[in-house]
C-alpha cells in the first residue's frame, strides 16, 4: 500500500490519523499543525494528489515519481524539495544496498516519498514523537531528524567496508586469485557510497545559510551542524578506503607482474639448461664423430696391406708375381705405400 503513515500534528503531538489523503488536506483546512504523509512507491495518483494540494513543482514531482536520482536538495519558492541516498550493509551478502528517499517540505506539510527499504522513517517519527518541543518546530525538524537517520545508517556500511577491506588485504598477499574481482567491485560499491554522501555536504551547508532567511530555529541549526560533523568523518573514510582499494589494485598488478616476470626467468633458466644440455650432447656426439672418423681411417690403413697379403695368400699355381725375385719386396713396398698414402690423405683432412 503506497500510504505507509499518515498524521496531522499539532504544537508536537499526534492528533489525528487520517484514513485517507482527502481526510489529511481537511484537517489541515480546520487546524493549524503540520501534516506527515508517507509515501512508499506511490504511483501516480497519489503523488498528483499531493502535488495538486501542496502546489508542488512538478519536476520535482516527476523526479519522485520515477526515482533513481542523485543526492540533491532545490527550493522551488516556499517548497523544499530534498533527494537523500541510504545504504545499508547486507552482512549475509557482503555488500552495500542503496536506497533512495524523497522529500518535500513547506509551511504545515512533510510528504516523504520512499522506494526502498532504508532508511527507517517508522523509528524517525516514532523519535520525534517522543520529543513534542522538537516536533513543534515545524517541517524543518523533521527534515533534520531524517537526515540524520540517514547518517547514522551510514555507520554500519563504514564498518563493513573496513571489514571486506581488511580481509582483502590477506587475500591480497595471501594468493588468492579471486582477490583482483573482490577489490573491483567493492571499489565500486565505495564509489557509489560516495555518491551518496558527498552532495550532503554541500547540501546541508545549504540550509545553514538558509536558516535566517528562512527563520530556522537554532536548535535545528545545531542538530545540522553535528550531522554535518558526522558527514564529513564519513566522507573522509570513504576517500580512505577508494585510496586504499586503488592501492590494491596497483600492488596485485605489480605482484602479478613480479610472479610472471618470476615464472619467465624459470622458464628461462629451464631453457638455458636445455641448452646446456643440448650443447654438452652435441659436443659428445662431435668427439664420437671423430673417434668413428679415426677408426675408419686406421681400418682403411690397414685394409690395404690386407687386401695384397689376401691376393697373394691365394693359393693359385699360375700367378705371374710368384717366381719372381722382386715380387716380394715390390708386395711389401706396396702395402707401405698404399697405408702411407691413405694416412696422409686422412690427416690432410683432419681425420687422423
Amino acid at each position: 500500500m503506497p500510504l505507509i503513515d499518515n498524521a496531522v500534528y499539532v504544537a508536537g503531538h499526534r492528533a489525528h490519523d487520517p484514513k485517507s489523503l482527502d481526510d489529511t488536506y481537511e484537517l489541515l483546512r480546520e487546524l493549524d499543525g503540520m501534516a506527515w504523509i508517507g509515501l512508499y512507491r506511490p504511483d501516480a495518483k497519489e503523488i498528483h494528489s499531493v502535488e495538486t494540494e501542496f502546489g508542488l513543482h512538478h519536476l520535482a514531482v516527476e523526479d519522485a515519481l520515477i526515482g533513481h536520482q542523485r543526492a540533491k536538495l532545490e527550493r522551488y519558492g516556499d517548497t523544499l524539495f530534498v533527494v537523500l541516498r541510504p545504504a545499508r550493509y547486507i552482512d549475509s551478502e557482503e555488500r552495500v544496498e542503496f536506497g533512495e528517499v524523497h522529500v518535500f517540505l513547506g509551511p504545515g506539510f512533510v510528504v516523504t516519498v520512499r522506494h526502498a527499504e532504508s532508511p527507517n522513517l517508522a523509528a524517525v517519527r516514532h523519535r520525534l514523537e517522543t520529543n513534542p518541543p522538537l516536533l513543534a518546530l515545524g517541517p524543518e525538524a523533521v527534515l533534520y531528524a531524517i537526515v540524520d537517520e540517514v547518517v547514522d545508517e551510514y555507520g554500519p556500511v563504514i564498518a563493513g567496508l573496513e571489514n571486506d577491506i581488511d580481509e582483502i588485504e590477506k587475500q591480497l598477499f595471501g594468493g588468492d586469485p579471486t582477490v583482483s574481482r573482490r577489490i573491483y567491485d567493492l571499489l565500486g560499491e565505495v564509489m557509489e557510497f560516495q555518491r551518496a554522501v558527498h552532495p550532503l555536504k554541500g547540501m546541508l551547508e545549504a540550509l545553514l545559510r538558509g536558516s535566517e532567511k528562512y527563520q530556522v530555529d537554532l536548535e535545528i541549526q545545531r542538530g545540522v551542524r553535528d550531522v554535518l560533523d558526522h558527514v564529513l568523518q564519513i566522507a573522509g573514510r570513504s576517500d580512505a578506503f577508494r585510496a586504499t582499494l586503488q592501492n590494491a589494485l596497483t600492488v596485485h598488478s605489480t605482484l602479478a607482474t613480479q610472479q610472471q616476470n618470476d615464472e619467465m626467468r624459470r622458464i628461462s633458466e629451464a631453457s638455458l639448461a636445455l641448452a646446456e644440455d643440448t650443447r654438452k650432447l652435441t659436443e659428445t656426439s662431435i668427439r664420437q664423430g671423430e673417434e668413428v672418423k679415426k677408426i675408419s681411417a686406421w681400418a682403411a690403413i690397414l685394409f690395404a696391406p690386407s687386401l695384397i697379403g689376401t691376393i697373394y695368400g691365394m693359393n693359385f699355381e699360375y700367378m705371374p708375381e710368384l717366381h719372381w725375385v722382386f715380387g716380394y719386396p715390390l708386395a711389401v713396398l706396396g702395402m707401405f705405400a698404399m697405408g702411407f698414402g691413405l694416412y696422409w690423405v686422412f690427416k690432410r683432412n683432419k681425420w687422423l
